[in-house]
């Protein structure tokens, strides 16, 4: 049995996650972390983790990136692991997340769907057979009306995938509006579309000389996210220090 913190309890993803594990006989959430206790949970909610008392194998983060600081101030001290999962870092705080990893188990990923995951493996499988065939490499990706940062950051992951596995000979292109010119051998593109309630959809597009392949990855609920969160937790309980990814979850 996992034991879990779930920091960011009462956000969206701290619900859903907070459902999924009621039905996982092999975690639990032991305690919450949210600025307001405002709702009916199964487990003691408190509005700062320093005041935190309840003892886990691991926490999962899906709060904001304000609250970083303190919460690697806490893993490092109880030697907690912690799934980051909040977006929109700095680099700073990225570089933060990388020094305490040297004191404690910490994964940090761009998306935290198993089938993501798995997508980034198998299209550098991909890239390595056709973008040296000459085939040329695309990346569309479609997300809720809401969503703010474009490309997101699962298309960069993508992107940064394919990339290396072309030994990093790439660049990005993300808006051929104001370029008047032939797509050059080198490019990946990445376009955006942002409409409707549209959870998350991922295409990448090898396009060759009379034929095309697309390797597409579409989710329908962000209770993907949650899911490949809790499998994470379960991952990292009792793992040295370090920084992991999820490439390790799918890979144990």
């Amino acid at each position: 049995m996992t034991r879990i913190i779930m920091y960011g309890c009462n956000g969206h993803m701290g619900q859903v996650i907070s459902d999924l594990i009621k039905d996982d006989p092999e975690a639990e959430i032991v305690a919450g972390i949210d600025m307001a206790d405002n709702r009916d949970n199964d487990y003691p909610v408190f509005t700062d983790i320093k005041a935190c008392n309840v003892k886990a194998d691991a926490i999962i983060d899906f709060s904001s990136p304000q609250a970083l600081d303190g919460l690697l101030e806490y893993c490092v001290k109880e030697q907690t692991p912690a799934v980051l999962c909040a977006t929109g870092l700095s680099e700073e705080q990225l570089f933060k997340i990388e020094e305490a990893s040297k004191k404690v188990a910490l994964l940090k990923s761009a998306n935290m769907s198993l089938g993501v995951n798995m997508l980034l493996r198998l299209v550098q499988d991909a890239a390595k057979v056709l973008a040296k065939a000459g085939f040329d490499m695309e990346i569309v990706e479609k997300h809720h009306r809401l969503k703010k940062d474009a490309p997101s950051g699962t298309a960069l992951a993508l992107a940064d995938s394919l990339n290396e596995a072309m030994d990093q000979s790439y660049h990005y292109v993300y808006d051929r509006s104001q370029r008047r010119e032939a797509r050059d051998d080198k490019e990946i593109g990445l376009s955006a579309v942002r409409g409707g309630t549209i959870v998350g959809e991922h295409d990448v597009i090898f396009a060759g000389p009379d034929e095309a392949v697309t390797f597409s990855h579409t989710a329908y609920s962000k209770a993907v996210f949650g899911k490949g969160a809790i499998e994470a937790a379960k991952f990292l309980a009792g793992k040295p220090a370090g920084y992991y990814r999820m490439s390790d979850v799918i890979s144990a």
